[in-house]
């Protein structure tokens, strides 16, 4: 078999592959552990021949506070294993954040693979728990933090240049439009690989959002000029949005 990895295996390898994970887990953590699951493709069961191995490791509170991962290559298939305590992990689930759409699916639906007292359910709670306010915080952030950060930057770039940045610009207005319809409607994505697709399927959205989303997936970033018109359209239509649900791009007092 080729080492230059990653190669085809299958479904009930790879999830004998997390079996044996979980064991080797449970000897090196021994009754610290709380919970053990899989998460990405694996749990949703959309995983292809060459996908990798995602894991969690949630640990019983200690105390010290546990958070990093375990990543790793053996040839032809690669793992990923976050050991975290349990409070940790449950406040990171009940955080919005800006690219929570992306990062939060996990927390709904991993797959178990040890959970004697039922831990991701509580999990599953907290990642539920975040008030309206808090989606609300995490969009006005998004369209100061980045929108209005990308918008002056397309404008310099069509009176100075260089055009050679517009095509990863669009990415970016694409990316985080996304983010904020999914902010919107408090849902999250599947997969990275389908952020943008899937949001074109959720109601509500900005003006000009389609175009460039479209753009971005095709391809079709070319032309230099047809990048600027389409991001700023999507720009006066993200004001729009705004103004129709109260979201704060401008503020006419310093916050501090």
């Amino acid at each position: 078999m080729s080492m230059n990895g990653p190669v085809k295996i299958s479904r009930t390898e790879r999830l004998q592959t997390c079996k044996e994970i979980a064991a080797r887990l449970h000897e090196v953590y021994g009754e610290k552990v709380l919970a053990i699951g899989v998460y990405g493709s694996v749990s949703r069961g959309t995983d292809g021949p060459f996908s990798d191995i995602e894991m969690l490791c949630v640990l019983e509170e200690s105390g010290e506070e546990t958070d990093f991962s375990h990543e790793w290559s053996a040839g032809p298939w690669k793992a990923e294993v976050n050991v975290i305590s349990a409070h940790v992990l449950l406040d990171m689930a009940a955080t919005v954040e800006d690219d929570w759409p992306l990062t939060h699916g996990p927390f709904f639906a991993p797959l178990s693979l040890y959970d004697p007292k039922g831990f991701f359910q509580t999990l599953k709670e907290a990642a539920h728990s975040p008030s309206r306010e808090a989606f609300t915080q995490a969009i006005n952030g998004v369209l100061v933090g980045e929108m209005y950060e990308f918008i002056g930057k397309l404008r310099n770039i069509n009176l100075e240049g260089p055009r050679t940045y517009l095509p990863y610009l669009a990415m970016q207005f694409a990316q985080y439009g996304a983010m904020l319809i999914g902010l919107h409607q408090q849902t999250f994505y599947s997969t990275g690989a389908k952020v943008l697709p899937e949001s074109l399927e959720l109601p509500d959205r900005p003006d000009g959002y389609d175009q460039i989303a479209t753009m971005v997936m095709a391809g079709d970033l070319a032309d230099s000029g047809k990048i600027v018109a389409a991001c700023e359209r999507f720009w006066n239509g993200l004001h729009a949005w705004a103004a129709k649900h109260q979201y704060v791009i401008h503020t006419m007092r310093i916050p501090f």
